[in-house]
């Protein structure tokens, strides 16, 4: 049986935000290639996951440190962070190629040497940081994230040490290839690829969802508020956490209401129901797994070019960029059924998104088979 050892900068359950996704569902697809898989996790809190132990041989935890000295390190803050001596011990029990998920978790791929070693790029790390920069708000944490591309733009030199690198968009590809030559491959973002049977609402509302943590997530909906405020529209702006910035927005705001994400089931019931995703992003990094989360799981999808462009499921969705054309493109889609042939159609669109064969690529590549 082949062996993995996969390091994971979370905990990757439950599978409830971007990277972690595309980490969980991941390891569920290797297991069921017959992978037998060693996790390496790292977290802030103690949460260990048992629902892992079905996927994984063993799982290994490690507390993230965030001390001073990890923020004035000359690593990346969350490369730093991430420097636990164990990881190379407990590697080294069982011998086996290494898959870091994302650049954070690869401080082993600058410090030791192992020679099997693949990375799975999340995003181009300097540059979606030099994006959040200018995103938030907070002068602090705006020179934060400033300070933290420069680092990860030197951090990354290291990838040449790496056998490969999976990238996970078309963006990310022409990036890698360019830098790194013919050792990096582009793979599907993995996720929950099940269709969901839709129904027929009396309430056709809107929906957001996404994880408000993040500064570039909290400007997108900023904008939305303002895009449908005070108007016939009813749009739902759904996340697990809740930002006194985006809650104060919707003081006096009768048509926008924000709902609070307990589990994935509260998700999916959302998606399901909504009749229009309105999604928004000022980055064009990565593929959204919320993109693939709303055409997989719900109806309509309306979308900007930064969300867009480059997907190749350009015409599965309704562009829009102003707030005129999302004023527009909402009018039109809610006065149109959502039938079997824009399903067949839209399934069609996700071929090249199923996870089973982006698994297989990556046992190919790692394990020649």
């Amino acid at each position: 049986m082949n062996k993995l050892h996969i390091i994971s900068f979370d905990i990757p359950y439950p599978p409830n935000y971007g990277g972690i996704i595309d980490v969980f569902y991941k390891i569920k697809e290797l297991h069921a290639l017959g992978i037998e898989i060693y996790l390496h996790a790292f977290f802030t809190d103690e949460e260990k996951q048992p629902e892992l132990e079905k996927y994984c041989a063993k799982v290994y935890y490690y507390k993230r440190g965030n001390s001073l000295i990890s923020f004035l390190s000359f690593l990346p803050f969350r490369v730093k962070s991430r420097a636990h001596k164990e990881v190379s011990y407990n590697i080294n029990k069982n011998k086996a190629p290494i898959l870091f998920e994302g650049l954070h978790s690869a401080y082993i791929l600058a410090k030791d040497k192992f020679d099997d070693t693949y990375l799975r790029a999340h995003n181009i790390e300097h540059t979606y940081f030099y994006g959040l920069s200018k995103s938030e708000k907070n002068i602090f944490k705006k020179i934060f994230f400033f300070a933290e591309a420069i680092k990860l733009s030197f951090f990354e030199k290291h990838l040449s040490k790496a056998k490969g690198i999976f990238s996970i968009s078309k963006l990310e590809q022409d990036y890698f290839l360019s830098n790194y030559g013919q050792k990096s491959t582009y793979i599907t973002a993995f996720h929950d690829a099940t269709f969901h049977q839709h129904t027929k609402q009396k309430e056709k509302y809107l929906l957001w969802h996404g994880d408000l943590r993040v500064s570039d997530n909290i400007k997108a909906v900023l904008f939305l508020i303002k895009v449908y405020k005070n108007t016939e529209f009813n749009l739902k702006i759904a996340s697990s956490t809740t930002p006194t910035l985006v809650l104060n927005n919707l003081k006096k705001t009768e048509n926008i209401q924000f709902v609070k994400l307990e589990n994935n089931k509260t998700l999916d019931i959302l998606l399901n129901n909504a009749h229009i995703n309105v999604l928004y992003t000022y980055q064009n990094t990565g593929i959204k797994l919320k993109l693939l989360n709303a055409l997989y799981k719900g109806k309509f999808v309306i979308g900007n070019n930064e969300l867009l462009l480059g997907t190749g499921l350009e015409n599965s969705c309704e562009l829009a960029n102003t707030k005129q054309e999302f004023i527009k493109k909402t009018t039109q889609l809610l006065n149109t059924d959502f039938t079997s042939d824009i399903i067949n159609q839209r399934k069609k669109a996700l071929t090249p998104f199923d996870p089973n064969n982006a698994a297989k690529k990556i046992v190919t590549a790692i394990f020649k088979q």
